[in-house]
């Protein structure tokens, strides 16, 4: 069993808060205010609740670090170089709608690199994280990227544009070409989760482009701490502002790019 970091266990204690406000919630999903954000884009008082319960509790164990939330923005801290990215809710449309597959996202920005990460998924009761070096976990369980060596044994996971986001002709050029290589796809609508999946072997690989960084902070690194392989769908270093990821395991990243590279 892992013994967790003093980092780690600040991130976790904030994560922990915010789900017991998502998991209650999400019981009265029905009563939810819920404004709209944009085209098919929605954010709820949950996210809110969710966020400032985060923020508090990172605060009171790191108070000089800086803040990139998904709902209330930037926010310097006293420590210029060091700031925490979080999404309160990632799989906001599946939380509205019933459905019980979203998660907490909180991740370390040092420098512009990413060195700690939390993923918890409230309904099912899996924390997943890691930090640069020390390797990925799942409730306290070491993670490995799968070992699957074939793209015809390969689930691969992303996410599909809809109204007002996204690409739809190159999506349907890149889902053609892995409908045809590979085991399956899913879109199961929430980016983090699917990142954290691919860390612990459940995918052998997941792409998307237009993510925000909260998106894909936390789950870039666990994908790397679990011996994975992340990039752009160009094969260059991510880029958190463009948005555009490819992570797979360790053997099957140029067949997948390959795929879904533009």
């Amino acid at each position: 069993m892992a013994i967790r970091s003093a980092l780690i266990n600040v991130m976790c204690k904030a994560a922990d808060k915010a789900a017991r406000s998502l998991r209650r919630d999400f019981g009265e999903v029905e009563q939810l205010q819920v404004s709209q954000k944009g085209p098919a884009d929605f954010v709820s008082t949950a996210d809110h609740k969710a966020e400032k319960l985060i923020k508090e509790e990172l605060k009171k164990g790191r108070p000089n670090f800086g803040f990139l939330m998904e709902e209330s923005g930037v926010e310097a801290g006293t420590d210029p170089d060091t700031r925490w990215i979080v999404d309160p809710l990632d799989g906001t449309s599946n939380f509205l709608h019933g459905i019980p597959h979203f998660c907490i996202s909180i991740a370390l920005e040092v420098k512009g690199e990413i060195t700690a990460g939390v993923i918890f998924d409230p309904i099912k009761d899996e924390l997943f994280y890691a930090e640069k070096g020390a390797g990925a976990f799942l409730n306290d369980r070491r993670i490995r990227v799968s070992g699957r060596k074939n793209l015809n044994e390969s689930l691969l996971s992303t996410g599909i544009p809809f109204r007002g986001h996204g690409h739809i002709d190159r999506f349907q050029r890149q889902i053609e070409k892995a409908m045809r290589e590979t085991a399956g796809i899913r879109r199961f609508g929430a980016a983090a989760l699917d990142l954290a999946y691919v860390a612990c072997g459940r995918y052998e690989g997941f792409w998307e482009e237009f993510l925000s960084p909260w998106d894909i902070a936390a789950g870039l690194l666990l994908v790397k701490e679990a011996g994975g392989y992340v990039s752009d769908l160009k094969g260059k270093p991510v880029d958190l502002a463009l948005g555009e990821i490819l992570a797979t395991n360790n053997t099957l990243h140029a067949p997948i790019q390959n795929l879904v590279g533009h």
